[in-house]
C-alpha cells in the first residue's frame, strides 16, 4: 500500500480532482438553463438544452487545459521549482502527455454530447417552425421576431429552410463543423499506429489545433441560444403567462417577452493558457535562431548517428531531452532527442536511430551513405530547442537508482553514467547515490557496440578505485542468430565477453523481473529506490507492477518513466 501511495497516489489525486470538477461543471450548468429565463427555450427545445450547455461548459475547462500540458518550457521551470520542495509533485509533471491525452479524450466526449444534444435541438427549432396549429405555444414562440425590430427566440427563422442549409449558413453551424472535423484529424492521427509509423502525419495534422481554437472562440459569436432579457424576465413571468400567450402584450402583467442570445463565454476561458502558449513558441522561435554548430558527427554500427554539437549559453542536466530541426530537411518539423553527453563536457550529443524518412534524410544529409569523410561546411544546419526536464534529472537524489533501457531507449542512461564517471573522476563527494543497477536489453549485438565503449570506461575507472560495488550492469541479449549463437558457446570461457567486451559477461534472454527486485529489496532494506525506463509499454508496465507490488525488507520502489 505504501508503494501504490508513493508511485500513484498523487496523480490519482489529481485526476479525482479533474473528473469531480467536470461533474460539478457538467451539474451546475445543466441546472444553470433550467431556470425561469429559458422557461420558453425549454418548451421548443426539452432538457436537450441543458444537455448542450453542461457539455460545451465542460468543453471550455478542458480546452483551457489542452495546451498547458505541452508547454515544455513552463514544464521544465516548474519542475526546477518544485523539485526542490516535493519529488512526488515534480514527478506528475512527468506525465504531462498522459495528461494531454486524457483531456483530449475528455473534449472528444463532450464533443459527442454537445453534437447529439443540439442535433434534437434543430430538429425540435425546425418542427417548431413547421408547426401547423398555429394556436400553440410553440408555434407562437417561433414566429415571435417576424416583426421588424423584434427580438427572436427560434433561429430559424423561415420554414422554407433544412437543419443542413442552417448548419452551413449561420456561425454556430460552420464554425461547429469546422471544429469537429479539426477534432477528428487530430484524434486520428494521434493513434499509436500512426504516430510510429508516419510521425509526419501526426505532426502535420496536430497543428489543426489553431483551427479548432479559433472555430471553439467564434463559435458561440451568433448567440444561437437564447432566452428571456433579464429584464423581461422580471415584467413577464413565465410561469403565469405561458398559458396565457394568447393574450400577450394585452394585459399589463404579461407584456411580449423579449429575447437575446448568451455572450460568447469560451475566450475567457481559454485566453490565458493560449497566452501562455503564445509565450512559449515565441520561445521556441528565438531558441531555434541561436547558432548549433556540429563539432563531431560518429557513424555508428546498426545505423545510429551520433552529433556533437556546440550552442553559447546551452546548460544541461543529466536525462534532459531536446527537440532538433533541420531546415534543409523541413521547415516546420522537430523531433525529440534524449541528450547522451554529460554536464560536465564541453558539447551536448544526441544518438539517432535511423527508423524514419527524417532521420533518414538527416543520415544522408550528415554524409552517412557516403564512404569518404565530408568537410564541416558540408553539414547541415540543425536548430536546438531546449534543453527539456524529464524524470531522469532526479537520478541522483535517490541514494539506490535502477536504470533499465531497452535499445536505443539506453540513451537517456548514457548521460547518466558518462556523469558518474566524471564525477568520480573529478573525486566528486557530493554524489547522494551509493549503488547504481543498470539493466540493458538490446535485440540485436550491433546496438552494443556505440554504448560499450563507456561501459569499459566506467569499468575500468571503478576497479582501479576499488568502487566495482557502485555499478552493477546486466546486459541482456534478447534476440540472436544460431551462427552468433555458436560465436558465443566457444568464447564463452575468454576473460572478456565476446559481444562488449566488458568482464561482466553478457546474459541471454530476458530478466526475470520478481528475482531482481527481490535480490535488490534485500540488498537495500528500508530504502527508496528509484527506478528508471526508457523503453517501450509492455515494459513500463511489468516495471510499475514491480513497484507497486514489491515491498520486500521495507523497500519502497519509485516508478519514473521517460515521455515525449
Amino acid at each position: 500500500m505504501g508503494n501504490f501511495a508513493a508511485n500513484e497516489g498523487l496523480s490519482i489525486f489529481v485526476i479525482l480532482v479533474w473528473l469531480g470538477i467536470n461533474a460539478f461543471l457538467f451539474v451546475w450548468f445543466y441546472n444553470a438553463f433550467l431556470i425561469d429565463r429559458f422557461y420558453y427555450t425549454r418548451v421548443i427545445l426539452g432538457h436537450a438544452l441543458s444537455w448542450a450547455r453542461a457539455s460545451a461548459a465542460c468543453l471550455n475547462f478542458n480546452c483551457m487545459l489542452i495546451l498547458l500540458p505541452v508547454c515544455r518550457n513552463l514544464l521544465s521551470f516548474l519542475r526546477g521549482s518544485i523539485q526542490c520542495c516535493s519529488r512526488t509533485a515534480a514527478r506528475q509533471l512527468d506525465r504531462n502527455i498522459t495528461f494531454h491525452k486524457l483531456v483530449a479524450y475528455m473534449i472528444a466526449f463532450h464533443t459527442a454530447v454537445h453534437i447529439i444534444a443540439h442535433l434534437f435541438n434543430f430538429e425540435r427549432f425546425m418542427d417548431a417552425q413547421l408547426e401547423a396549429n398555429t394556436s400553440t405555444l410553440t408555434h407562437v414562440l417561433s414566429v415571435i421576431g417576424n416583426r421588424k425590430n423584434e427580438s427572436f427566440l427560434n433561429p430559424i427563422r423561415s420554414n422554407e429552410t433544412s437543419q443542413t442549409i442552417v448548419m452551413f449558413t449561420t456561425v454556430a453551424g460552420l464554425t461547429g463543423v469546422v471544429i469537429t472535423l479539426a477534432l477528428i484529424l487530430i484524434i486520428t492521427s494521434s493513434m499509436e499506429v500512426i504516430r510510429r509509423s508516419y510521425f509526419e502525419v501526426f505532426w502535420f495534422t496536430h497543428h489543426l489545433f489553431i483551427v479548432f481554437f479559433i472555430g471553439l472562440v467564434l463559435h458561440g459569436i451568433g448567440r444561437i441560444v437564447r432566452g428571456q432579457t433579464h429584464e423581461n424576465v422580471e415584467h413577464h413571468k413565465p410561469l403565469k403567462c405561458h398559458s396565457r400567450f394568447e393574450e400577450w402584450g394585452r394585459i399589463a402583467e404579461c407584456p411580449e417577452p423579449e429575447f437575446a442570445g448568451n455572450s460568447p463565454m469560451t475566450w475567457k476561458w481559454v485566453v490565458g493558457p493560449v497566452f501562455l502558449y503564445l509565450c512559449e513558441r515565441i520561445v521556441r522561435f528565438y531558441r531555434s535562431q541561436q547558432k548549433v554548430v556540429i563539432t563531431k558527427v560518429v557513424m555508428h554500427p546498426s545505423k545510429t548517428l551520433e552529433l556533437q554539437m556546440k550552442k553559447k549559453g546551452f546548460k544541461m542536466e543529466v536525462g534532459q531531452y531536446i527537440f532538433m530541426q533541420c531546415p534543409s530537411i523541413s521547415q516546420l518539423e522537430w523531433h525529440p532527442f534524449t541528450l547522451t553527453s554529460a554536464p560536465e563536457e564541453g558539447h551536448f550529443s544526441v544518438h539517432i536511430r535511423i527508423v524514419g524518412d527524417w532521420t533518414q534524410a538527416l543520415y544522408s544529409a550528415c554524409g552517412g551513405d557516403k564512404t569518404e569523410g565530408q568537410e564541416a561546411w558540408e553539414l547541415p544546419r540543425m536548430a536546438v530547442d531546449g534543453p527539456f526536464g524529464t524524470a531522469s534529472e532526479d537520478v541522483f537524489r535517490y541514494e539506490v537508482v535502477m536504470l533499465v533501457g531497452a535499445g536505443i531507449g539506453v540513451t537517456p542512461f548514457a548521460s547518466i553514467l558518462k556523469s558518474v564517471w566524471y564525477k568520480h573522476v573529478q573525486q566528486n563527494t557530493n554524489v547522494f547515490t551509493k549503488k547504481i543497477y543498470f539493466y540493458w536489453l538490446c535485440p540485436e549485438t550491433q546496438a552494443f557496440e556505440w554504448f560499450a565503449d563507456l561501459l569499459q570506461s566506467l569499468e575500468r575507472q571503478m576497479t582501479e578505485k576499488n568502487m566495482s560495488d557502485f555499478l552493477s550492469y546486466n546486459i541482456y541479449l534478447t534476440r540472436w542468430k544460431d551462427t552468433e549463437a555458436a560465436h558465443f558457446r566457444v568464447h564463452h570461457e575468454a576473460e572478456n565477453d565476446p559481444i562488449t567486451g566488458l568482464k561482466q559477461k553478457t546474459l541471454y534472454g530476458k530478466p526475470n523481473w520478481d528475482s531482481e527486485f527481490n535480490t535488490i529489496a534485500t540488498s537495500h532494506p528500508g530504502c527508496k529506490v528509484g527506478v528508471f525506463l526508457c523503453g517501450p509499454p509492455l515494459l513500463a508496465n511489468a516495471l510499475a507492477k514491480q513497484c507497486l507490488t514489491q515491498s520486500q525488507a521495507g523497500a519502497e520502489f519509485i516508478f519514473n518513466k521517460e515521455n515525449f
